[in-house]
C-alpha cells in the first residue's frame, strides 16, 4: 500500500471502531459492572470519539505519525489507568511502522503493541484481563505471516478467531489483577470487559482489510475488463 492508502485504511477502520464501541458501550457497561467499577465501555466510547474527531489532522498524516496521534490522543482522553495503558502502548509500537504498513511491519507493531502492554499493565496470559484475548491474537497473527505465509488478510482473520477463543477463556478465571482482582470468586463466570473490547477492535480491523480488499479485487477486475475490452476494439479498427 501507498502512504496514503495506509492513513485511508486506518481511517477506515477507525470509524468502524468508533461505530462498533459506541454499540457495544451498554455491554461492555454491564460486562465491567460486574467485575470491575463499570467505566470501561465509557471510557473507550468517549476516547475513540476523541480519535475520530481528528480525521482531518490525521489524514494528512504518514501511518506511523497519524498512529502516534492517535495513541497519544488515547492517552489524553481514556479515563483512569486504561489511557495510559492502551494510549501509551499504541504510541510506543507507532515506530514499527516508519517505514509504511506491510506485512511484516504489522506483526512488528502488533508484537510490539503486545509487550509494552504486558510491560505497563504487569498483566500475564491467565490473569483475566484484555491480554488473554491480545497475546494469543498477537501470537497467531505472527505464526501465520511469518511461518504459514498467509496473506495478511487472512492471517487477521486467524488472529481473531484466536482472540475470539481468548475472550471464552477468561470466562471461568479468577481476577488476579485490578478492582477484579478483590472480588474473588464473585468475578468467576464473567468475560473480561478488556478481552471482549479488543475482540470488537480486532473484528473492525478485519472488517476493514476484508472490505478493502474486496475494494482492490474489484478496481483489478474492471482494468482487466477495460484492457480486455480495449484490446478488442483496438483489434476490431485494424
Amino acid at each position: 500500500m501507498s502512504a496514503d492508502s495506509d492513513t485511508e485504511a486506518l481511517l477506515d477502520a477507525l470509524e468502524r471502531i468508533d461505530e462498533r464501541l459506541h454499540d457495544e458501550q451498554a455491554y461492555l457497561t454491564e460486562l465491567d459492572s460486574r467485575i470491575g467499577d463499570a467505566d470501561h465501555g465509557n471510557n473507550l466510547a468517549r476516547g475513540i470519539s476523541a480519535v475520530t474527531e481528528k480525521r482531518d489532522e490525521l489524514a494528512g498524516k504518514p501511518i506511523d505519525e497519524a498512529v502516534k496521534t492517535v495513541g497519544t490522543t488515547l492517552v489524553s482522553e481514556v479515563g483512569g489507568a486504561a489511557g495510559p495503558l492502551y494510549g501509551g502502548s499504541v504510541l510506543s509500537a507507532s515506530q514499527e511502522l516508519e517505514g509504511g504498513l506491510d506485512a511484516e511491519s504489522a506483526v512488528a507493531f502488533a508484537e510490539a503493541y503486545r509487550e509494552k502492554l504486558t510491560e505497563r499493565g504487569g498483566a500475564r496470559p491467565g490473569d483475566k484481563t484484555m491480554v488473554d484475548a491480545v497475546t494469543p491474537a498477537v501470537h497467531t497473527f505472527q505464526r501465520a505471516v511469518e511461518e504459514d505465509d498467509l496473506p495478511s488478510v487472512d492471517a487477521l482473520a486467524k488472529a481473531v478467531d484466536a482472540a475470539r477463543r481468548g475472550v471464552e477463556y477468561t470466562v471461568p478465571l479468577r481476577a488476579s489483577k485490578g478492582r477484579a482482582s478483590y472480588l474473588g470468586l464473585r468475578g468467576v463466570g464473567h468475560r473480561d470487559p478488556g478481552a471482549t473490547s479488543t475482540l470488537f477492535v480486532l473484528e473492525e480491523l478485519l472488517a476493514t482489510a476484508e472490505d478493502r480488499l474486496g475494494e482492490a479485487s474489484v478496481d483489478d477486475a474492471s482494468a482487466a475488463d477495460a484492457a480486455v475490452h480495449g484490446d478488442a476494439g483496438d483489434g476490431g479498427d485494424a
